[in-house]
């Protein structure tokens, strides 16, 4: 069977997975600069190594609340569709190693997160689950070339 490795992060209480292969970065928050007419869970944009990144508050776009911003806020670079994208999360607290078999499909009945953004549900242990990210699914394809068109 094959292991995947996930970065672990906090939005509340609850812990998100992305595959790591995703993952370019993971930086203190900084403020962004706010780009106006764009959705309400885009922060703005950020200046990432010369490049102009847009920033998502997953917090917001997963209808979790409002963001507390804290020492341990961090941004997520990952990239998707050959473009770099910052994921505001509460914290970002580890890396952990999952076997195929460790992961269920997302169950019928999801709570906090809209199905279409979860691809399974890794056990890590008795107590604890890690909701793992569909990446692709969590921008609609409007929103993509939305995000495509931002630049400063």
């Amino acid at each position: 069977m094959g292991e995947k490795q996930y970065v672990v992060f906090k939005i509340d209480k609850e812990e998100f997975g992305i595959d790591i292969m995703k993952v370019k970065e993971i930086i203190p928050y900084r403020e962004p600069t706010r780009i106006p007419n764009c959705p309400e869970f885009i922060e703005g944009v950020l200046n990432y190594r010369g490049n102009v990144i847009p920033l998502i508050n997953l917090k917001k776009r997963f209808s979790m609340g409002e963001t507390e911003l804290t020492k341990e806020t961090r941004i997520i670079v990952i990239s998707l569709n050959d473009r770099e994208i910052g994921f505001i999360v509460d914290e970002a607290s580890q890396t952990i190693r999952l076997d195929e078999e460790q992961i269920d499909p997302a169950p019928d009945i999801i709570t906090e997160v809209d199905r279409r953004f979860i691809s399974g549900v890794g056990k890590i242990d008795e107590s604890r689950l890690l909701i793992i990210l569909n990446l692709h699914n969590v921008l609609t394809d409007d929103e993509k070339n939305e995000i495509q068109k931002i630049e400063i």
